[in-house]
């Protein structure tokens, strides 16, 4: 790896291929403008290289879909990811709700609350490792951010007991990162889940789902 180079997260141009399959009109320079706005705030390393989470993909992926499918001006989706970053009901729909700070961890309480999900719900996730706790048994950031996407899930019918293949997809990706570049295997991995279940989606509807 270059010396320099993000060595956790992803860096712009792996965020910018992960985007163009459902934007293929966004640039490395509209991802920039983003982030002057304040609308997503991506790690730096001591270098100045960017480093996005997950949590800061999904973000833009609001942004841009919210400016694409409902003309919100900036203003009004800053305002609406405010909200939500500090877990108000009138935060950004469908965006997933702001975890503990990136280095700060929570409760099983806390998990609990800020997701919005069960004990037993939790369970399963723990026994499908999808969440792992720490010796401690506190959670992370990605813990509450996985938790809340499954009750998403979840609410559109989809059973916890049937995530357990995104876990080993994941591992495999993982596998393969220890081989190889990071970044590069990251977002190839994410763009073959996109394609595979928009072809599955294209084949359930006939042919209405658009492959792009």
């Amino acid at each position: 790896m270059t010396a320099g180079r993000p060595r956790g997260g992803l860096g712009i141009g792996a965020v910018l291929a992960l985007l163009r399959a459902d934007f293929p009109d966004v640039t490395i320079s509209k991802i920039r403008f983003l982030e002057a706005e304040g609308l997503v705030r991506p790690a730096r390393t001591a270098s100045g290289y960017r480093q996005f989470s997950s949590a800061d993909v999904e973000r833009l992926r609001y942004v841009l879909t919210a400016q694409r499918d409902r003309y919100l001006p900036l203003r009004v989706i800053r305002e609406q990811l405010d909200a939500a970053d500090a877990g108000s009901p009138d935060g950004a729909p469908g965006c997933p709700a702001g975890g503990p700070p990136k280095g700060h961890r929570v409760t099983r309480d806390e998990l609990l609350a800020r997701a919005g999900i069960s004990p037993d719900v939790l369970a399963d996730l723990e026994q499908h490792g999808l969440v792992t706790p720490s010796p401690g048994g506190s959670y992370d950031h990605d813990a509450v951010q996985i938790a809340s996407t499954v009750r998403a899930l979840a609410d559109h019918g989809l059973d916890v007991r049937r995530l357990r293949p995104f876990r080993a997809a994941a591992d495999v990706v993982v596998t393969a990162a220890r081989q190889g570049r990071v970044d590069d295997v990251t977002a190839l991995s994410v763009t073959l889940h996109t394609l595979l279940v928009k072809t599955g989606l294209r084949d359930v509807a006939g042919g209405r789902v658009s492959p792009w």
